[in-house]
């Protein structure tokens, strides 16, 4: 174990070069940094909310919205099917979280029983891909079409991990480094996002279910029966926001919707300058938005987003390139924000905020000087009990272990850009105590060989290589708890978990490897008779 292998050096100086090199942008001035060259580490630790300030939300996916606008749809559908299929029917609505609808012709009731089956795609069809529905007949004539309550809770729990996702790109778009967004319990999702320096802009962003449609213009009835609330089943009035009318009637049946964007950009128009989205759809997309403007030339068609429309515009001609622009009322930064929510995507359902907070930069520098005291004060004690108990050359070359030990850990913070919360602290401040264990093990180890007689050279090879069982055990279990405290722990427990996972891999390598290769280097220097511990 004491042999000076040439590899034992090469580690032990490259660590040193590596740890110095991704640690320094962290102290280096930001203007130094900035000239530093382009191929030299510049990522700097990146502080958690409670360090750095920032905003926290906990936000509740709405389920009950997402269930009424599938049932929503399904009344379209079995709208549409029985029409196609010239059915007669009344009373199409949705009674106690299902569909119902009554048959006027007691002879067709089989026949449209049949024809929504196949429409809805129901496991009584046996049609692939259904939609897990079930529907029933009753002796009124009256058919139910109900969703299997299975299906219900995997499409809420799917509603929940899929706006993590896309809650994860929006922040994304906006710049925000290293977000914490976790779940929460069945529906709510945490969200921490250091360093935000506008938190009304982060809720706006997060909390826009984004979804954007495009809905043809219902002209077939007059302002006089819209205002007499004479809409038809197909059709309803959406408020407006285009500047040139109240509200339009539009058909709820969409022609296109957001989910076929491939890209969204801010732009500014040649005409007018003022700020637009521009938009492009994936091919199918592009064909259905190609097809719908050819046939309704001249014709209005609305485009929504979130049920109010931003613009509805008359269609001039076929529109086959697959790409086009959003005008309205848009000043930069809400074009802009526009595009970053088409960008990522619709939210499958609303967002409602329970709890919002603001954790101010003066609150997170006060904890990071506690952090740093409470490093030095630990750091002190460990030094003064490492000198006194071993004396002033193994315990320097432990204390000097220590300091690439917590280089080391910052290094690779750095270059793995792991969140430094102030739990973290809390376990970087464990582990550094802990990792002059494994020092005090072989120390007292090299005791006992010295004391049963045994030369310096076989004491301290002894030391090594039988306290290396005890200290890999000890490790190993450590290194079990971390990484079951990050992958099942939130929040605080996941950054206690962190610096705990990284300081004890470090720890081990620096008290056995780097203590061994100065000791090394002593012992050839020196050529002791005996050891300074004994």
């Amino acid at each position: 174990m004491m042999n000076l292998s040439r590899w034992k050096i090469v580690v032990t100086v490259l660590s040193v070069i590596l740890g110095v090199l991704f640690t320094l942008p962290n102290v280096l001035p930001q203007k130094v940094l900035d000239a530093v060259p382009a191929f030299l580490p510049h990522k700097k630790l990146n502080l958690g909310l409670d360090l750095q300030g920032g905003s926290y939300l906990m936000l509740e996916v709405n389920t009950a919205a997402l269930r009424a606008e599938k049932l929503t749809n399904l009344i379209e559908d079995a709208r549409k099917t029985l029409r196609d299929a010239q059915i007669p029917f009344t009373e199409l609505a949705v009674v106690n979280g299902e569909v119902t609808v009554r048959i006027t012709d007691p002879g067709q009731v089989a026949a449209a029983s049949n024809a929504l089956r196949k429409a809805v795609g129901s496991p009584l069809a046996g049609v692939a891909g259904g939609r897990d529905v079930t529907l029933s007949t009753a002796p009124d004539q009256r058919i139910r079409i109900a969703f299997v309550q299975d299906a219900v809770n995997a499409e809420a729990n799917q509603a929940v991990t899929q706006s993590i996702e896309i809650i994860r790109r929006r922040i994304d778009e906006l710049g925000t480094r290293e977000p914490t967004i976790i779940r929460q319990g069945v529906n709510r999702i945490v969200v921490q996002a250091p360093g935000e320096s506008d938190p009304e802009r982060l809720r706006a962003v997060i909390g826009k279910t984004a979804k954007l449609t495009f809905q043809m213009v219902d002209e077939t009835v007059t302002p006089a029966d819209v205002a007499a609330g004479r809409v038809p089943p197909g059709s309803q009035v959406l408020p407006s926001e285009d500047g040139y009318a109240p509200s339009y009637l539009v058909r709820k049946r969409a022609l296109v919707d957001g989910g076929m964007l491939t890209d969204a950009q801010m732009r500014f128009d040649q005409q007018t300058g003022r700020p637009v989205v521009t938009f492009r759809f994936n091919g199918q997309g592009g064909r259905r938005f190609g097809d719908a403007t050819s046939q309704n030339i001249g014709k209005r068609f609305a485009i929504v987003l979130d049920n109010k429309i931003i613009s509805a515009p008359v269609i001039q001609g076929a529109i086959t390139g697959g790409s086009g622009q959003i005008t309205g009322n848009f000043t930069e930064q809400s074009a802009n924000d526009l595009a970053v929510l088409l960008r990522a995507g619709a939210l499958p359902a609303p967002l409602d905020v329970v709890e919002q907070r603001t954790v101010g930069a003066e609150l997170g520098a006060d904890a990071v000087r506690a952090g740093q005291l409470s490093t030095a004060v630990g750091f002190v004690a460990i030094l003064v009990f490492m000198l006194l108990s071993y004396g002033g050359l193994f315990g320097g070359i432990s204390v000097v272990a220590l300091m690439i030990n917590g280089l080391l850990i910052v290094a690779t913070m750095s270059f793995t850009q792991g969140t430094l919360t102030l739990p973290g602290i809390a376990g970087l401040i464990l582990t550094l105590a802990v990792a002059v264990d494994a020092n005090v093990l072989i120390y007292e180890r090299m005791r006992d060989e010295l004391r049963a007689g045994r030369s310096v050279i076989a004491s301290m090879d002894a030391g090594f290589s039988r306290a290396m069982v005890t200290i890999v055990d000890a490790n190993v279990t450590t290194i079990l708890a971390a990484l079951i405290m990050f992958n099942v722990g939130s929040g605080a427990v996941k950054g206690f978990a962190l610096t705990l996972f990284i300081g004890v891999l470090t720890s081990v390598f620096t008290a056995v490897l780097i203590t061994q290769v100065l000791l090394a280097l002593w012992f050839r220097a020196a050529r002791p008779k005996t050891l300074p511990i004994s």
